[in-house]
């Protein structure tokens, strides 16, 4: 049995990985100036590095939305096309180890699957996510560097920011505690430093996520959220969705390959 091959061309990056006897194998991730390059280019780094022949690779399985410009077989392997959010919960699914669960795909915006069992299907999203966020730095810290963006981030002062609680109350509201926030970006002046602001864009991106997907869940009975995604790389997730989990009662987890699950999700569904 050959190895198959599954890969995310998202907006701005491409993510490859290979799938042999149910292991996850190599996955590496190709930015590129348009999809096409970035497609093809990921597909022969994977190949060379992991030393696969052509004739070694069973399927390719193709998902994002860059992959609408693929109309053919790569290098005449079988290619084939999966729903993006088919892929989002296989992937999700399979690294979380979840039969039942909301995942959460944090890319250039965010999207909404519910997954139970084997029905897994797109139940919204919201047009907030890293394109926001580098958006958002290139206006007001003239950079859309991810590392810059984040070196600045981690020297930032948060109540600096965003209202809290403890600055409109002398107690804790039920269920809040004085650190909550209670509304995004409203202490923010003029002059405010860039390691501030840095911070401030990444806890509005990454809080506004937390509260929908809790929205997105109401009357679901579901208590789990599988986070996948470029943003789950963010060091500050290990601090906002803990604080999330305690004031919701809820569950937020983050899988090891878990930028790359759509890709995964893509070559398992070969096989489904």
């Amino acid at each position: 049995m050959g190895i198959i091959i599954g890969i995310d061309v998202g907006i701005s990056t491409t993510k490859i990985v290979g799938l042999r006897e149910g292991r996850v194998v190599s996955p590496i991730r190709i930015t590129a100036a348009d999809q096409v390059t970035s497609l093809y280019g990921a597909f022969g780094k994977y190949l060379h590095d992991n030393k696969v022949e052509l004739k070694d690779v069973e399927q390719v399985m193709l998902t994002g939305v860059g992959a609408g410009y693929i109309d053919e077989s790569l290098y005449g392997i079988p290619t084939s096309k999966v729903d993006e959010f088919v892929a989002d919960g296989l992937g999700a699914r399979f690294e979380s180890g979840l039969s039942k669960a909301i995942v959460v795909s944090m890319g250039t915006g965010t999207s909404f699957v519910q997954c139970d069992g084997d029905d897994i299907r797109h139940i919204g999203g919201i047009g907030i996510g890293g394109g926001t966020l580098m958006g958002l730095s290139r206006v007001m810290l003239n950079t859309r560097d991810p590392k810059q963006i984040q070196s600045l981030a981690m020297r930032g002062d948060i109540s600096h920011i965003n209202l809290q609680i403890g600055d409109i109350s002398t107690h804790p509201l039920p269920g809040l505690p004085m650190d909550a926030t209670a509304s995004l970006f409203s202490k923010a002046q003029y002059d405010a430093p860039k390691e501030d602001l840095a911070l401030g864009l990444i806890v509005m991106v990454l809080q506004t996520i937390g509260s929908a997907t809790i929205l997105a869940a109401l009357n679901s009975g579901i208590k789990d959220f599988v986070l996948i995604g470029n943003l789950t790389l963010l060091p500050q997730c290990k601090e906002i969705y803990p604080m999330l989990e305690k004031m919701y009662k809820v569950h937020f987890h983050i899988p090891k390959h878990a930028e790359f699950c759509t890709a995964i999700g893509a070559a398992l569904s070969y096989k489904r």
